[in-house]
């Protein structure tokens, strides 16, 4: 569009430029070639000039150049008189085309051959134009109109019959550039309408999207976002009918309002929210400040572990007012916190004095094994008894230790242990009979196999016997 009315700005300002140029006098000295302007090429602004039909008294200066087998075939058409008029052939008769009565006939002809020359020129730079994708339908009627003005009965020397015959293919090729604007122009339109309602439709989703999960902040910038969008294309983009335009606008501007009332309804309830959290967390802090010198550590910690709890429920009171809030929270739980842990290191002192205490009993232990009898083991029971009687008065050491600790002393326990048990299996007499009853009835079963083995005489079936009396052996030679 900017490309445009440059383009327009410079072909108004050459018009009138040329429009405000004076023509010679028939008084003033004949154009000789040497003396006329350079020449050049005519520009779309020319069309805007209405060149006289007929002048008389003088002919402009062409100021085009052309080959000289242009103006010779031109000159064709035409003839100048004894009196210096100039006669041009149109279709079957000749008319007067205007007087040069103080040059040449070679030079009045050859002024006339270049008229018709520079006219013919415009028709070629509109059928040049009629392609350019930037050309409207405006300028195409103005330009026929003036250019059928020029070719009616035009001053000049050719062949005006093709002339006028290139002016009606320009007219038709027109009227064919006009249709192609005007359906150009309908699909623009219709493709600026379904772009305007894509905007629009983006919005009423966002409207009809909007819930307790709708992050405010970030659809208020994809509304802002679609606003741009919407006054850019309004910009850059075809102008759409008012009756469509002001239906989208509508349909926009609604889902803007349903977006903007409902935030303001949701900020009014987050100013509730804010408020009762805040009433919350000023009561859980009166609690705070009520526990942090207690040195009931283990109630109180899980009360402060409570209070917590109830801190992250009571919601947020705003990002200033929650960082005030929390720092006075803060500060009661560090106060109490704190006790405790210095109350921890002191204990961690005496469990590690503890730990060294119960390190010395666990090498006085780990000396009395192994034992091998049982009365080896009836006396390091004893002694071990004594150093687990001291072990329990010596107290807590560190928990990360205790399992180390008390896993060697159990070690000790379980090899005394074992020696104990296998010295109490010899001596149980319920043992003994146990293992003699079973004795006997192996002793039974491989009699009752020998007879068997001896009676069969299949040979699977008897392999079968003396694989099960080989087994029951084993077990007789096992609790032997």
């Amino acid at each position: 569009m900017a490309d445009e009315t440059v383009t327009e700005t410079e072909n108004t300002a050459a018009t009138e430029e040329q429009a405000t140029t004076p023509a010679p006098a028939v008084s003033e000295a004949k154009p000789t070639p040497a003396s006329m302007p350079k020449p050049h090429a005519p520009s779309p602004a020319a069309f805007a000039k209405k060149t006289p039909a007929k002048q008389h008294a003088a002919a402009p200066t062409s100021t085009a150049a052309y080959s000289e087998d242009d103006v010779k075939a031109a000159e064709a058409f035409g003839r100048v008189d004894e009196n210096g008029t100039v006669f041009v052939k149109d279709g079957e008769t000749e008319r007067e085309v205007g007087q040069f009565p103080d040059a040449s006939k070679e030079e009045a002809l050859a002024l006339y051959a270049r008229r018709f020359l520079d006219l013919k020129a415009k028709l070629d730079l509109l059928a040049g134009r009629l392609n350019s994708p930037s050309v409207k339908a405006r300028e195409i009627d103005e330009s026929l109109k003036l250019l059928g003005e020029e070719t009616n009965e035009p001053a000049v020397v050719g062949d005006i019959a093709a002339l006028k015959a290139q002016f009606e293919e320009l007219k038709a090729a027109g009227e064919a550039k006009k249709a192609a604007l005007a359906e150009a122009r309908k699909a623009a339109i219709a493709k600026a309408v379904a772009e305007r309602t894509a905007i629009v439709e983006k919005a009423e989703a966002l409207a009809a999207s909007l819930g307790d999960n709708t992050n405010w902040r970030s659809t208020a910038d994809k509304f802002r976002n679609l606003f741009d969008e919407w006054q850019n294309h309004q910009r850059t983009t075809i102008r759409i009918d008012k009756p469509e335009a002001e239906a989208l606008w509508k349909r926009f501007s609604a889902a803007r309002t349903t977006f903007n009332q409902a935030r303001r309804k949701w900020a009014q309830a987050r100013d509730n929210e804010r408020n009762h959290a805040k009433e919350v967390k000023e009561a859980i802090i009166a609690e705070a400040n009520e526990l942090k010198d207690s040195t009931a550590w283990g109630e109180t910690s899980r009360k402060f572990n409570d209070l917590m709890d109830r801190w992250k429920k009571a919601g947020r009171a705003g990002r200033t007012e929650d960082d005030e809030l929390w720092g006075k929270f803060r500060e009661a739980a560090d106060a109490f916190f704190n006790a405790r842990q210095a109350d921890r290191d002191q204990m961690n002192t005496a469990e590690k004095e503890n730990l060294a205490k119960k390190e010395e009993l666990l090498v006085k232990a780990e000396a009395l094994v192994p034992v091998k009898t049982d009365a080896e083991a009836k006396k390091a029971r004893q002694e071990l008894a004594k150093i687990q009687e001291e072990w329990d008065q010596i107290g807590y050491v560190p928990r990360e230790d205790m399992r180390r600790i008390e896993n060697r002393l159990d070690a000790v326990d379980k090899q005394i242990k074992s020696v104990e048990d296998a010295a109490w299996k010899q001596s149980d007499p319920e043992a003994d009979a146990r293992k003699s009853s079973f004795e006997e009835q192996l002793n039974a079963q491989l009699a009752e196999l020998d007879a068997k083995i001896a009676a069969e005489s299949d040979p699977k079936k008897k392999a079968k016997l003396e694989a099960e009396k080989a087994t029951k052996e084993q077990w007789l030679n096992a609790i032997k």
